[in-house]
């Protein structure tokens, strides 16, 4: 990739450093100097440490298991850029925190991704670039614009140069079905979907299975793994149902907490297959495959710095 005129700033905040070096390596720049650093008391400092009067911002910032943390520094950091005169400032978020409290399930209950976006619009950003929002709806609690970039094509291209013996893509839910299809047109597979139900917040149980899996590689896809309760249930049914015993796991964002390492590990899993939009280098998963997407973000704030189409990326 051709170098970026030096009036585009990448800075990156303290929850996922590697990615951001990986960003600016393909955009040909260096990471902006910015200090980032804690009191005694908790509070978080953020200082810019060049100058960015009447420049482009882009600040680098996932959500990990610490979205709180993430979150709050990330806004801080924003509020400083806001205060140095950036003349922009575009919050590059590859995991989207909150994501999954996206509406009210119950009574008296909190829309918490449309507080993000609030809170994101109020610390002064003008734009956002993010991966497989858990809901596509969350692109509309923002009154400015929201590049939501895809992890798919990355994850078709691992899995497709495998050539799979009768593949067959699996939806761990109805709500999935609709990136599983897409999934199985570009493999040229089956689509097979899991019936789930949650009796209760971070617990999932599959009842049946719709679609023929006997005598076929599964390839079971979400956009995100967390504790891996629906992974794990899933296999057992698919394994009642004569499938092979290879069975592949893909996800955008591989968020594995509390017991996600234990369950995988348990269920063997060929290979379990996330992108790097979040931290994995210490979750000691056997099966553990991560794909990098980093190029496309940095293509995305390319196209954006240089006022391209950024859909383009996936046509």
């Amino acid at each position: 990739m051709a170098p970026i005129n030096s009036a585009m700033k990448v800075f990156s905040g303290t929850s996922h450093p590697e990615f951001s070096e990986k960003i600016v390596k393909y955009l040909g720049i260096p990471l902006s100097q910015i200090k980032i650093s804690r009191f005694s008391g908790g509070e978080i400092y953020a200082r810019i440490l060049e100058n960015t009067r009447g420049m482009t911002a882009y600040v680098v910032q996932t959500c990990t298991q610490n979205v709180n943390e993430d979150l709050m520094e990330l806004f801080i950091i924003i509020d400083a850029l806001k205060r140095a005169s950036a003349k922009s400032i575009t919050a590059v978020i590859p995991h989207f925190g909150y994501a999954r409290q996206d509406k009210k399930s119950a009574s008296r209950e909190p829309i918490s991704a449309r507080l993000i976006a609030d809170l994101l619009t109020t610390a002064g950003i003008d734009r956002i670039i993010t991966m497989d929002l858990h809901s596509d709806q969350i692109q509309g609690f923002f009154d400015l614009p929201v590049d939501h970039l895809a992890g798919m094509p990355t994850l078709a291209a691992y899995i497709k140069e495998k050539n799979l013996k009768d593949p067959v893509v699996v939806a761990p839910d109805t709500g999935r079905a609709k990136t599983a299809k897409k999934l199985s047109d570009r493999l040229g597979a089956p689509l097979a979907i899991l019936h789930k139900t949650r009796p209760e917040h971070q617990k999932a149980e599959i009842m049946h299975i719709v679609g023929d899996v006997k005598g076929k590689t599964p390839i079971i896809i979400d956009d995100m793994v967390d504790t891996a309760g629906t992974a794990t249930q899933g296999v057992a049914v698919l394994k009642k149902q004569g499938c092979l015993d290879e069975i592949y796991f893909v996800a955008t964002h591989g968020i594995l907490s509390g017991p996600a390492v234990e369950r995988m590990n348990q269920v063997s899993f060929k290979e379990v297959v996330v992108t790097d939009t979040l931290p994995t280098a210490d979750k000691k998963i056997k099966a553990l495959k991560t794909v990098s997407v980093a190029q496309m973000f940095a293509e995305a704030i390319k196209r954006s710095y240089e006022n391209q189409s950024i859909s383009s990326l996936f046509d």
